[in-house]
């Protein structure tokens, strides 16, 4: 055999070596790691505690990639928080509402759909028609529920709520004056609170201004019941503009005496019928007289 012969053997005999030896490792390590893999298995079916721990570890570990990998806390229940609803899933009447004030107020549909069924579902308690509810907010605040007056005057309804605190109290206190939905519930409640007070829809809405003894209420009852007219207008399918000010017919009721007790709040006239934010106004501490509210008023109280 020459020499070149010989090389190439004892090459072919190296390779042939190494080969079979990889081959036995890797065969015991796959050996060694099924066996660790068996150990492991029996161990936690034994020990289901520390088979939830392992778990929970594991979990964490990978909640812990995703929250870096994304940069900021996650949660996924926030979702929970958000006052916001499909529009199209609410019933059509409302659905023509909803639309209405967010393309007139610039805001989006789905948060001014939850509110518009909210409005509707106190209204459906109370027996006020849910166009005025929805119609004071528009006029006090332009439907943004972090609104604030100089005088204090806070959220959608623009509550005073250092004089109606205690009508929090149920809600979880005073920040809750900025939650949408408990802010309208407070702000009806005070509102019913007015209307019987002053015994007739305009005199309670100068007492929600906080004009009750005042000359005139610049023009506040005249805004709102204008937009509940045109609010009621599309709620019954009309084609109405968004730029539309023709005014509401107003009550014929006569107007009540002027209390003498005074109102809560001081406040300059309301600003022009527009979706641009206006003064808030805040109504009386507290109600002495229970009387029913009148519902002579054609275009503002339920006759439903």
């Amino acid at each position: 055999m020459t020499a070149s012969g010989t090389m190439l053997a004892g090459i072919r005999t190296f390779t042939s070596d190494v080969a079979d030896g990889f081959m036995e490792l890797t065969h015991s390590s796959f050996a060694l790691l099924g066996l660790g893999v068996a150990c492991v298995c029996i161990t936690l079916a034994a020990r289901p505690d520390l088979r939830d721990q392992g778990e929970e570890h594991l979990r964490t570990w990978l909640f812990e990639r995703h929250v870096a990998s994304v940069g900021s806390p996650i949660e996924p229940g926030a979702v929970d928080r958000a006052t916001a609803a499909n529009p199209k899933d609410l019933p059509r009447e409302q659905a023509k509402v909803a639309f209405w004030l967010s393309k007139k107020y610039r805001v989006a549909p789905e948060p001014i759909a939850a509110l518009v069924s909210e409005a509707y579902s106190i209204g459906s308690r109370t027996k006020l028609d849910p166009t005025l509810i929805l119609a004071i907010m528009a006029i006090e605040s332009s439907f943004n529920p972090f609104a604030q007056s100089s005088v204090g005057a806070q959220g959608l309804m623009q509550v005073m709520t250092r004089v109606h605190n205690d009508k929090y109290d149920d809600f979880g206190g005073n920040h809750a004056a900025f939650d949408p939905v408990t802010n309208m519930r407070v702000g009806v409640k005070v509102l019913q609170e007015c209307i019987a007070r002053a015994g007739s829809l305009e005199g309670g809405l100068r007492y929600y201004v906080g004009a009750a003894n005042l000359p005139d209420d610049g023009g506040y009852a005249t805004k709102v019941l204008s937009e509940h007219f045109r609010l009621r207008q599309v709620a019954n399918g009309q084609n109405v503009s968004t730029t539309a000010v023709t005014p509401a017919p107003m009550p014929t009721a006569p107007k009540p005496a002027a209390s003498p007790m005074l109102s809560t709040k001081v406040t300059t006239p309301a600003a022009a019928d527009a979706p641009a934010p206006v003064p808030a106004s805040a109504p009386a501490t507290t109600i002495e007289s229970e009387a029913p509210a009148q519902s002579s008023e054609k275009v503002a109280l339920l006759g439903h």
